[in-house]
């Protein structure tokens, strides 16, 4: 069973406000090591069952031929992963939801018997029917449910839309759900909608992506199960403090990827809120953007505590870390923004412009999609976001990436919008570099996993 991480936070903004200003933007980094037992900011030993695993596989009509035959086997390939003694469960999808295995509401542990009988199982599963994603969460929910485990995870494939339930119907068992477990959605095909993946993954903060080609499923459900393995903390929050008068105007992860989470919270007290940030394990890095507004100081009082953020896990507070601020004439000092906070912006609007770019060119506003597009291209050349440019590319020919003019692809595939959305909220990092007075610079990295 792996030990616990040990957790960091590390904060960037300005410490210094112009005369009257009210609004304090920071970029929290939580970070992660290997955790030594008792160790100061390790959590309680995880239960002996750490962590749970449900996969949900599309069996609608549409799977019919090679993407059922390649997700039988990715699913074969997750199942063959799994530690033994390691809760889990397969659910088959169409416009309604059944066990696949095992056949009652639950889990089993795998093991050599458990693991031959799900992967026989699995392999007799055929498509036909319809899409109802909803209906395929409050399975698993109901299924995870039954279980105890620090890390709850599930895998959802589909490769079409979700055709047989209201939006409105996702909506609320996403509601449901949320905080609950973990759900990395994948599509597969050409028929997915990256509307619906972003916003399963989102509510459920998990991974997302497309893959066109079915081959490529066995090695991605084996990497997210070694993921979920490594995970050993499965319900972590960001506690933010504000004083009296303040108000929390967002809280949002921005690193790998963007997430909203201000509409999230859970207040402890009138003060303070819990805003939840996943799963955890050794080795991890998320940057996050947290923005206040709080009642204005003096010029020369001392500095004043404008926020206390915490990571915490039930009741374990497990990293801690106070911001000041104060207000001054000097414009050298105010007027300066800190670089992890314009960065992080400038992502921000990447993921929008891309986003309403591919909105366009799917309603066929031609007009306005080059111009989305072409203002993402410049975001994306500026902070040398290169998967970005890469799915860019597919959708318009760049003739100067440096101003964003762009024009579409005559040839320019439906396809390539829905990827070039689903992978719109991954960020590229912006790296640490020490100073020699105990400082930090920042510097951008092209590789968004770093």
């Amino acid at each position: 069973m792996n030990q616990a991480p040990n957790f960091q936070l590390e904060v960037d903004y300005n410490h210094f406000l112009a005369a009257g200003a009210r609004v304090v933007d920071a970029i929290v980094t939580v970070s992660t090591t290997e955790g030594e037992p008792g160790a100061p900011g390790t959590p309680a030993t995880p239960p002996a069952t750490s962590m749970a695993q449900v996969i949900m596989l599309d069996c609608s009509g549409s799977m019919i031929g090679q993407k059922i035959i390649e997700a039988r086997r990715a699913v074969v390939t997750a199942i063959d992963t799994l530690r033994d003694g390691t809760p889990f469960a397969v659910i088959a999808g169409t416009d309604k939801a059944w066990m696949a295995y095992p056949q009652n509401i639950g889990t089993v542990t795998a093991s050599a018997q458990t693991r031959a009988a799900a992967k026989a199982a699995v392999g007799r599963l055929e498509a036909f029917g319809g899409t109802a994603i909803g209906s395929w969460l409050r399975l698993a929910n109901q299924v995870l449910d039954t279980v105890e485990a620090e890390v709850k995870h599930a895998i959802l494939l589909t490769d079409g839309d979700d055709l047989h339930e209201t939006p409105q119907e996702l909506t609320d068992i996403l509601a449901a759900c949320a905080t609950r477990f973990t759900c990395d959605c994948r599509g597969v095909g050409r028929e997915w909608k990256h509307e619906v993946l972003l916003k399963i993954s989102s509510a459920m903060l998990g991974t997302v992506e497309g893959l066109v080609d079915p081959t490529a499923l066995a090695t991605d459900f084996r990497a997210m199960t070694e993921n979920a393995m490594g995970k050993t903390v499965g319900n972590a929050s960001l506690r933010v403090w504000s004083p009296a008068g303040s108000k929390v105007k967002l809280v949002k992860q921005v690193n790998p990827t963007i997430e909203d989470l201000t509409e999230r919270a859970t207040e402890v007290n009138a003060r303070t809120a819990d805003y939840p940030i996943g799963a955890w394990g050794p080795g991890e890095s998320r940057d996050f953007h947290v923005c206040l507004d709080i009642p204005t100081g003096e010029i020369g009082e001392a500095p004043r505590l404008a926020t206390r953020i915490k990571i915490v896990t039930g009741d374990t507070d497990l990293a801690e870390h106070a911001v000041t601020v104060e207000w001054t004439e000097e414009s050298t000092l105010f007027t300066e923004i800190n670089a992890r906070v314009a960065h992080y912006t400038g992502q921000e609007e990447l993921a929008t412009a891309i986003l309403q770019g591919v909105a366009a060119f799917k309603n066929d506003e031609r007009e306005l999609a080059t111009e989305k597009l072409g203002r993402a291209v410049a975001l994306a050349t500026e902070s040398e976001h290169t998967q970005a440019l890469s799915a860019l590319g597919a959708l318009v020919e760049i003739d100067d990436a440096s101003t964003g003019t762009v024009r579409l692809k005559s040839d320019a595939k439906s396809i390539d919008a829905e990827i070039a959305g689903v992978r719109s909220t991954t960020t590229v990092a912006l790296r640490r570099r020490a100073e020699d007075e105990g400082g930090t610079k920042t510097e951008a990295s092209a590789d968004p996993d770093v």
